[in-house]
């Protein structure tokens, strides 16, 4: 049967409209935010194809699941949220992409999730390199396929040039905890270990150079790396995590005084246990810094009863992550709410919140 040049007309047009379309622009512009068929052919690009998985490719404005398969795996369902306006957007080591997969997964791990799906939102500037953004689009892929996670959704806003500094992205993960696990920070008692799974300040120092503001040359690089794989490691011989958290902005210092003041106990470190680069301490040393408030995206802090922490350490040296952890310090009953070190020199001296920023936009 002879098809009208009406129907035909339409047909083409079907097919064109659905067909996977490689932009051509090299830059964005406002016309990418606005609804219509430049955001449509961005969205398909750059996202869709790269994120590449089938709930997010109906293109909903929401991502459906089937709460059987979730109540399968576990009891609890972890939720977080997290953003990402980190400068500059490559840095050694690492991208603002790999940065807020690898984040909001760690962010699920440290409750002792199993990390399932992340959405995904960006905010671009007007004039920003498509090239750019793909590059980054493909970074996150990677290290979604690395922790087994799925990006299922998300959104996509273009604003005038200055409006934002070329990208932000916001990440959105769910996981769910298995049963029998409950990690939290008024879980800490007094006789507790502290444990970190390896070097401070790498991510805070990569960061600093890599802005060439200062006559500085190192080849520290970032510890952005996923740790869900650690923490199912840890939780496989000793379930019994009192707390657990991954120490990125405000560094180790910073969670430790909330885990004091959450559990109303005291923490007491050994400047002598704590793993820091020589590199890292000579950079701060220049500038003046205090390397326990240097910002992390691979290292997480593990509290636990001193009876399971040679197990629990053993096992996180056993691991690529954690081969360099360390037990720093004790939990102690008084005084409550303040952490202390114990310097190699001797002294003992009070580690308090961090005042103010030490290096702004550091994730």
């Amino acid at each position: 049967m002879q098809i009208s040049p009406q129907n035909q007309f339409f047909q083409n047009l079907e097919k064109n409209r659905r067909r996977k379309v490689k932009i051509t622009d090299t830059h964005i512009t406002l016309a990418h935010g606005s609804g219509g068929k430049a955001m449509r052919d961005l969205i398909n690009d750059i996202f869709v194809n790269t994120f590449n998985n089938p709930t997010l490719s109906q293109l909903e404005d929401q991502a459906k699941f089937d709460l059987k398969n979730l109540i399968q795996l576990g009891s609890q369902l972890a939720f977080t949220t997290d953003s990402y306006v980190v400068d500059p957007l490559f840095f050694p080591g690492s991208n603002i992409g790999e940065l807020a997969v690898n984040g909001t997964v760690n962010d699920l791990a440290v409750s002792g999730a199993k990390p399932l799906y992340l959405t995904c939102s960006v905010i671009l500037e007007e004039g920003l390199s498509i090239e750019t953004l793909r590059r980054i689009a493909q970074s996150m892929q990677i290290a979604a396929e690395k922790t087994g996670v799925q990006i299922v959704t998300g959104d996509t806003k273009v604003v005038d040039r200055g409006a934002v500094d070329k990208l932000f992205i916001n990440t959105t993960g769910i996981g769910v905890i298995p049963p029998n696990i409950w990690i939290a920070a008024n879980s800490i008692k007094p006789g507790d270990a502290i444990i970190i799974n390896g070097e401070i300040g790498n991510h805070g120092t990569a960061i600093l150079i890599a802005r060439g503001e200062l006559a500085l040359e190192s080849d520290i690089q970032s510890d952005c790396q996923p740790l869900h794989d650690l923490v199912a490691t840890i939780l496989d011989v000793c379930p019994q995590i009192h707390a657990m958290r991954d120490a990125t902005r405000g560094g180790l210092a910073t969670v430790l005084n909330e885990f004091a003041l959450t559990s109303n106990v005291g923490i007491r470190l050994e400047e002598e246990s704590i793993p820091i680069r020589e590199e890292v301490k000579g950079v701060c040393e220049i500038l003046g810094l205090e390397p326990l408030y240097l910002a992390n995206e691979g290292k997480l802090v593990v509290v636990v009863g001193s009876e399971n922490a040679p197990n629990v350490l053993a096992a996180m040296k056993s691991h690529p992550a954690g081969k360099n952890a360390a037990i720093i310090g004790k939990v102690t009953s008084s005084p409550q709410g303040i952490v202390s070190l114990k310097t190699s020199f001797g002294a003992e001296r009070i580690i308090d919140m961090l005042l103010g920023e030490q290096l702004p936009r550091i994730c």
